[in-house]
């Protein structure tokens, strides 16, 4: 795991992914550097590292799905669902629109359907203040209120208060990465 971990550093430390500058981030936050979590899981060999190191997070958690927010989570959740088929246990994915289908069924969440009693791990590429989480596990709470939320798991904490926010809901964060190992 050591090589999959070295590698994914480099990449995200890369000019192409981890940008300094003035920037303002989905949660309004104003911040000196942005990181491109979509640069780096848009890459074949970053996002296969990523993957596997994922499902070797999340293991300990044992959950039968993986879901999260639009546009951050989908390249990963393909990559893991994918991978899993071949390392073990299988796990289904979902991902979560910021707002409902405008058309047909109007729906929120795309994917198999959330089953009682399954074991939910929500994926992100960067939390920052913890908003997008909680946007992605009010809606599989929503849809399957008697799923269980495992975890959020992360690409990259930015350690701005989204895992306190995620503990007083008494939901882990578990990121790859913090800010300090980028910075």
């Amino acid at each position: 795991m050591d090589e999959h971990l070295a590698a994914l550093r480099e990449r995200l430390k890369s000019r192409i992914d981890f940008l300094r500058g003035d920037f303002t981030l989905a949660s309004g936050k104003k911040s000196d550097f942005y990181i491109n979590g979509k640069t780096t899981t848009l890459r074949p060999d970053a996002l296969n590292h990523a993957a596997r190191i994922f499902i070797s997070l999340m293991r300990p958690a044992r959950p039968d799905r993986v879901g999260g927010l639009t546009l951050g989570a989908d390249a990963l959740i393909g990559a893991i669902t994918a991978l899993s088929f071949d390392l073990g246990p299988p796990l289904e994915g979902f991902i979560v629109r910021k707002e409902p289908k405008g058309h047909g069924t109007g729906q929120w969440i795309e994917g198999p359907e959330l089953l009682p009693g399954q074991r939910v791990a929500i994926i992100e590429d960067v939390v920052t203040t913890g908003g997008s989480s909680l946007k992605a596990v009010e809606r599989a709470r929503i849809s399957q209120p008697k799923a269980e939320i495992v975890g959020v798991y992360a690409l990259v904490d930015r350690l701005d208060g989204g895992g306190e926010l995620l503990a007083g809901l008494g939901i882990p964060l578990v990121a790859v990465f913090t800010k300090d190992d980028l910075v």
